[in-house]
């Protein structure tokens, strides 16, 4: 694959940014993409390995060597029909995926492995300009009917799946818009929304219908869908926040990461949001508490707004600069990371625990009382938290922004419907329960309606939400005909 002696030849080289100073005062998109003869060489680093462990780090199982091979060679053409075998967004994933696939990646041994991110972004993106991208409209239809409520990567990976074995689909989406946290959750200067579109115009045409501002188990009862549908998909996310609950929390200033960013979004795409509901960061110093991909989304957008200063805070360890290859590789290792988001400024602290809040005499938050923690094994090897003696402090902060994760599910509304009319049953974290593992597991306990992303397995990447729904697609395909030939 690729060159034989590429990867001794040619070093890697990646997508540069633009300066900071220039991207914090838009919400554009502000990669740098390599050249085509640059993509070239970094495909024919890719090398004959033997065992190709990107396919074992990518959760989508990407036939990465070949379209490596095949941009190295310059037939980008076939490359794109190699890479949509496997995944029907990567221009999603070509921008805000955290790239396992090059954790797994052979020439990580020595912390240079292929750059496969950049070259699947660059692969689908040309796709596009070139016009090689088209609908493909099944050709017969098989008069089955799928309703799927949820329009996020999971949700639109089964439509799309479904509407080409000859379904009719419709989406049906809470939101305004289509996209899920794709639309509103993940800004804007990460993934230009006009993507979604894009593909949203190709699956209209392969007859996925598009129902918005359709929030079912509220607007839209979970029984009329399932009366007028052969079946149901619940591919609705995982939504519900993990709170805070400290002394001061219902204090004014205090939101979760996810209402900061989705009216964020919301107005940057055009939607009208009112003063009263909008969450400004301008003038205000920001505290962020978590330290994942959301929080660090919140940094990027408060630099944009204008914020007097960000701080983002983790109760864990500041993880090691470098992990220990021998114990980690070819998996996704703990290691210091930097988003770009963290690069555009702020303060970042570790160790860092939540006592409560203080409010000045209108009721808002001003600050936060914290103490340092230690993380310790015990006898049976389980890591035990305690506070450092001494260590407690307060933190200016007016805008106090909670992006801890996501729980589970939303359970009111139409999983409650499900669970008292049809007898769904959900896991002991809250998720969808499937009836059984492997190929099966997208069966809910209720005849005909199936689960996948994040909704089934919890929070997770929007690569494993693919993932989900094209397999969700190949059950669900299969419980309807008998057969399928979708890919698992």
């Amino acid at each position: 694959m690729g060159k034989p002696t590429g990867f001794m030849e040619y070093t890697r080289r990646d997508r540069r940014y633009a300066p900071a100073g220039d991207r914090v005062v838009h919400y554009d998109e502000f990669v740098i993409p390599l050249t085509a003869p640059e993509l070239s060489q970094q495909g024919a680093r890719c090398m004959d390995c033997g065992i190709p462990f990107c396919h074992q780090g990518c959760p989508v199982n990407n036939i990465i060597p070949d379209w490596n091979d095949l941009v190295y060679r310059g037939d980008w053409q076939a490359a794109i029909e190699v890479l949509h075998s496997t995944n029907n967004f990567p221009e999603f994933t070509g921008r805000i995926c955290p790239a396992p696939c090059e954790a797994s990646c052979t020439l990580n041994i020595d912390d240079s492995p292929v750059t496969i991110k950049t070259i699947e972004c660059a692969i689908v993106d040309r796709a596009w300009d070139e016009g090689w991208i088209k609908p493909q409209v099944p050709e017969r239809r098989t008069g089955k009917r799928v309703a799927v409520v949820g329009s996020g990567p999971a949700g639109l990976a089964c439509a799309q799946q479904l509407a080409r074995a000859g379904h009719q689909v419709a989406i049906y989406e809470k939101a305004d818009r289509i996209g899920g946290l794709l639309r509103y959750g993940i800004p804007d200067f990460k993934l230009n929304k006009k993507l979604i579109d894009r593909r949203m115009a190709q699956m209209r045409t392969e007859g996925v219908e598009f129902h918005t501002n359709a929030h079912v188990g509220v607007d839209v009862p979970v029984s009329a869908l399932r009366a007028e549908y052969d079946a149901l998909v619940l591919a609705g996310g995982a939504e519900q926040p993990r709170d805070l609950p400290v002394p001061g929390r219902e204090l004014e200033g205090i939101h979760f990461a996810m209402d900061f960013l989705r009216r964020n979004s919301q107005r940057v795409q055009g939607s009208y949001v009112p003063d009263d509901e909008f969450i400004s960061a301008q003038g205000k110093h920001v505290l962020v508490i978590g330290g994942g991909d959301t929080g660090s989304d919140c940094i990027g957008t408060s630099n944009r707004h204008g914020a007097a200063s960000v701080t983002q805070v983790e109760i864990l360890d500041r993880p090691p600069e470098k992990e220990n290859k021998a114990l980690t590789w070819p998996n996704w290792p703990n290691r210091m990371r930097t988003s770009s988001s963290q690069e555009e400024g702020c303060t970042r602290m570790w160790n860092f625990a939540t006592k409560g809040f203080v409010g000045d005499d209108q009721g808002r938050v001003k600050a936060v009382k914290y103490c340092l923690v230690r993380w310790e094994k015990d006898a049976e090897g389980r890591w035990r938290m305690e506070e450092a003696p001494g260590s407690e402090g307060e933190l200016k902060a007016d805008l106090v922004l909670l992006a801890m994760g996501f729980v589970h599910p939303v359970r009111e509304g139409m999983l409650e419907q499900l669970e008292q009319e049809a007898g769904l049953k959900l896991d002991g974290r809250g998720n969808v329960q499937g009836t059984t593992e492997g190929p099966e597991a997208y069966k809910t306990t209720v005849d005909g309606v199936f689960s996948a992303g994040d909704m089934r397995r919890g929070q997770s990447l929007v690569v494993w939400a693919i993932r989900e729904g094209r397999q969700c697609a190949r059950a669900v395909d299969e419980w309807l005909m008998g057969r399928s030939d979708l890919p698992r």
